[in-house]
């Protein structure tokens, strides 16, 4: 088999939730086991760390994946999902899985798929267990897909779990209430295994304390653990000051993050509390291997579409988020901007609440509304008529290249274009450049 037709089949004979939703969401993990038992189980030869969130995950996992690439290890990523080529998913030390290991073992796991009817996120979580395994790496770091309990990535032992936070997303699948989407997430906790919480939230601190005490696993919230002492933010860089607290002034550190949201000053104090519970278990990490991981997450895994800088004058800018708190933070990174005016490309998917994150959307601003080209998308003039009820006017357009270009015709050098409401919207976006694949 060659790799496109493996790619193909991939799309087209498996259930795929970026495409068409809840109906290839598998709500346990019995396919991910008979898949992993038909290959030999791979992912018990792994050394992992897991990661979940609503909001976060994917920018944590690449953090931490630097800093360990800095020192010295092999780093197995699996993340999802990808923008624009599915190899973006499974990587070692930032090079994309290669095409001839992708189409044999799509080859070799027909017979097997044909008869346990997985989905697309079920078969990639198998094949990045068996490349991992193959290629040896060090550590691996797995990202969850939508929740944790029963999510397919929770067949691994990791030597460290982490949730940077809970927010609103997904509820018709995880939850209504936040600690109820929380349980889903505390599911990857593991019996004593240590488990990193980013954000101490009232409704949910209780969920993670009692999963934790069930499972006698050491417990670390990194915001009451960790101190932001300062920081600095450009179009291209976000430094930060940061301490563990309790240490003394000598220990406070700055780092560089060329990834610059705002949002990032929040991820980074999980990352550097990750970094401290390894250090404790055993593993080698220095200042300079972190200080060098974080100003190097771009370069040294292929991490794209947050808060990216694609064009100067105007700046044109991308980023994925795509639920409330993703668009609250948005809104704030915009604050320290300064513009004439702002224009923003968004595009939705249907099964998102999406009322309540056009409510958190700038009045303001000149909107280009169009749609990522799968049949999640919800509809441009749809979302150009629930655009209408919250204040926010403007023209849909077929795609979203067309939107920004048009966006970036109507804008003079001083102004803000934004691409954002959609992971797969942004990935469709030309100028928005993948390397090494």
């Amino acid at each position: 088999m060659q790799y496109e037709a493996a790619i193909q089949w991939l799309y087209e004979q498996l259930p795929m939730f970026g495409r068409v939703g809840a109906a290839a969401y598998k709500k346990d993990i019995t396919n991910t086991i008979a898949l992993c038992n038909a290959i030999g189980n791979p992912q018990e030869a792994l050394t992992c760390i897991h990661v979940a969130s609503t909001n976060g995950k994917g920018s944590t996992s690449h953090m931490l994946a630097s800093v360990l690439q800095s020192a010295g290890y092999k780093v197995g990523l699996y993340t999802s999902p990808h923008l624009k080529d599915f190899r973006e998913r499974i990587k070692i030390n930032g090079t994309p899985c290669g095409k001839s290991f992708i189409a044999t073992f799509v080859s070799n796991i027909q017979a097997t798929a044909s008869a346990i009817r997985p989905s697309f996120f079920e078969v990639t979580v198998a094949m990045a267990f068996a490349y991992f395994k193959q290629e040896q790496v060090d550590v691996a770091i797995i990202e969850t897909g939508l929740g944790g309990r029963l999510d397919s990535t929770n067949i691994i032992k990791p030597i460290i779990s982490v949730i940077t936070n809970i927010g609103w997303d997904h509820m018709q699948l995880l939850g209504n209430t936040l600690p109820a989407i929380a349980s889903e997430k505390a599911g990857i906790i593991k019996q004593q295994t240590p488990i990193v919480i980013g954000t101490t939230n009232a409704l949910t601190a209780p969920v993670f304390e009692a999963k934790a005490l069930t499972e006698r696993a050491p417990l670390f919230f990194a915001d009451q653990l960790w101190e932001l002492h300062d920081w600095h933010y450009t179009a291209h860089t976000l430094q930060v000051t940061i301490s563990r607290k309790g240490m003394y002034h000598d220990d406070r550190h700055t780092y560089n993050l060329d990834l610059n949201g705002l949002y990032q000053k929040q991820n980074v104090l999980t990352v550097a509390e990750a970094l401290y519970q390894l250090q404790i278990l055993g593993w080698p990490i220095t200042q300079q291997h972190i200080q060098h991981g974080l100003q190097h997450v771009k370069q040294q895994t292929g991490l794209y579409g947050r808060w990216q800088v694609l064009k100067q004058s105007p700046m044109l800018i991308a980023d994925v988020g795509h639920n409330v708190d993703g668009m609250e933070q948005i809104v704030q990174q915009l604050a320290l901007l300064t513009y004439r005016r702002l224009h923003i490309v968004t595009g939705m998917v249907h099964d998102k609440d999406v009322d309540a994150v056009l409510a958190t959307m700038p009045q303001h601003a000149q909107y280009y509304f169009t749609q990522a080209q799968i049949p999640r998308a919800l509809a441009a003039d749809a979302l150009q008529q629930q655009a209408l009820m919250h204040g926010l006017y403007g023209n849909t357009y077929e795609n979203v290249d067309a939107a920004v270009a048009a966006a970036l015709q109507h804008a003079n050098e001083t102004d803000v274009v934004l691409v954002c409401g959609s992971v797969f919207l942004v990935g469709e976006l030309s100028q928005l450049q993948v390397h090494g694949l």
